[in-house]
């Protein structure tokens, strides 16, 4: 049964560490433009966006490599401690970039400190979200797991909003050139005291009980405890444990990750470049319409995870996907027209597709695997994916658009993915209001409990 307060004191500082994380990650989409300029100042201005994306890019090709190291580290020496880790690296590569002295200054070098410390955000990342959704799937009580679990989104959409709100606020007082100068290093440097609080949140909590429970009730002999923790005390070890005996769910978790990531960074990392670059809005009105989108996502997220606990993960992810199938090309001829209300509407169609998967996605994937490598399975899953799909994203869509001169390409690109994860979907099992797989039952109420119990209880015995 679990503890009210201390599920509040979880998901508080899961989604609190989390927000700090994304944060620190979202700065640097929302300064593409300017962190071009400052890096890559040769060549045209689609150019130097290019190249910013690309540095935006390359912090994913290590995020499988994080996965990878932090995820079986989280199933073998606990989730708080790994989480902890991952906030201390995240916050030090970013204030790092901060420090970064621009091209003007060191020349060559500059481009390549930003692409070093990119990397470093990049490999804490990859054990950010697994453990982050693990952590408050275990603490969660079964028929409320999509509730809590969509506060772990609630959480990165209000660093996103931060972010863009911050950014927002710098480049209407300080103008493109006050930011070129100085101005893009404050969000960055913003970095080290907000880490620190991450850190604090994460460190006063104990570990989850499903992994508690998990390493009290295992049962092993001391021979068959040293013969497994020498087999997968290394990340090969474990890997392999993963790959071997839960392939099927971990491939099912790449492409439904997929199809959320690109829908996720094209509305909230690639759009305000699109609005800026494409359709020659300011950058401070691209990120005001976009920080109203996320603030009313962020208002009904919650709700999500409610009617996904309700009517099931499956429908809430149905929706989302297609209506990421249908709506995005209306949404863009919308945007595409120009106008407040024009805008507003389209990236209202876009956000409440994207709110249903939001709502959702924390509390679906952590299902898909045992307690016993649940952090592992679900960080190498979730960040492979990320890393071919999410990331990309921008530099893609821009490609695209370069290559084609179709302002359509984004609606496009979402749209096939969507219909990829349509199908990923339809292939999922139904885990709401279910037990976490290796884990026994977690309910709220000694009535609950109590019922529960009549209702597993043999015929004889009623």
């Amino acid at each position: 049964m679990t503890d009210g307060a201390a599920v509040r004191r979880a998901v508080k500082a899961a989604a609190l560490g989390n927000a700090m994380e994304w944060f620190d990650f979202g700065i640097y989409a929302y300064l593409a433009g300017t962190l071009g300029r400052v890096f890559f100042p040769s060549g045209s201005d689609t150019a130097r966006l290019l190249s910013s994306f690309a540095a935006f890019a390359v912090a994913f090709l290590v995020r499988p490599m994080g996965g990878m190291v932090f995820g079986p580290m989280g199933d073998r020496i606990g989730r708080k401690k790994v989480l902890t880790l991952t906030m201390i690296l995240m916050a030090t590569g970013t204030c790092a970039i901060g420090l970064v002295p621009g091209y003007a200054a060191i020349g060559f070098w500059s481009p390549v400190l930003l692409v070093v410390f990119r990397l470093l955000q990049g490999f804490s990342t990859g054990g950010e979200y697994g453990g982050a959704a693990t952590f408050i799937a275990e603490y969660a009580p079964d028929k409320r797991r999509g509730y809590f679990g969509s506060f772990l989104e609630l959480g990165t959409l209000a660093g996103y909003a931060a972010a863009a709100l911050l950014v927002t606020g710098l480049t209407a007082w300080l103008g493109e050139s006050g930011m070129d100068a100085w101005g893009w290093r404050v969000p960055f440097l913003a970095a080290a005291p907000l880490g620190m609080i991450g850190i604090y949140l994460r460190l006063r909590l104990d570990d989850t009980p499903a992994y508690l429970r998990l390493e009290n009730t295992t049962g092993r002999t001391a021979k068959e405890a040293k013969a497994q923790d020498t087999a997968e005390s290394t990340t090969r070890g474990a890997l392999g444990t993963v790959l071997r005996a839960h392939w099927r769910p971990l491939v099912l978790c790449v492409v439904l990750v997929g199809a959320y990531n690109i829908t996720d960074y094209m509305l909230l990392s690639y759009m305000p470049a699109y609005l800026s670059d494409e359709l020659g809005y300011s950058v401070t009105h691209g990120l005001l319409i976009l920080v109203a989108t996320m603030v009313l996502l962020m208002l009904v997220v919650n709700q999500a995870g409610r009617l996904s606990d309700r009517f099931g993960r499956k429908p809430l992810l149905t929706a989302g996907m297609l209506g990421f199938l249908v709506l995005p090309a209306p949404a863009f001829v919308l945007v595409r027209r120009g106008g407040l209300l024009a805008v507003s509407g389209g990236m209202l169609m876009l956000g409440m597709s994207l709110v249903c998967l939001l709502g959702t996605m924390s509390a679906a994937l952590p299902a898909m695997f045992p307690t016993r490598v649940r952090y592992g399975a679900l960080s190498v899953g979730y960040n492979v994916s990320a890393s071919l799909f999410g990331g990309t994203t921008p530099l893609v869509i821009t490609a695209l658009i370069g290559a084609t001169g179709s302002g359509m390409m984004p609606a496009y690109y979402t749209m096939a993915a969507a219909g990829a994860g349509v199908v990923a979907v339809s292939l999922m099992k139904e885990t709401a209001r279910l037990p976490l797989e290796g884990s026994p039952p977690s309910v709220q109420t000694e009535e609950e409990a109590a019922a529960l119990a009549r209702a597993r209880a043999p015929a004889r015995d009623r």
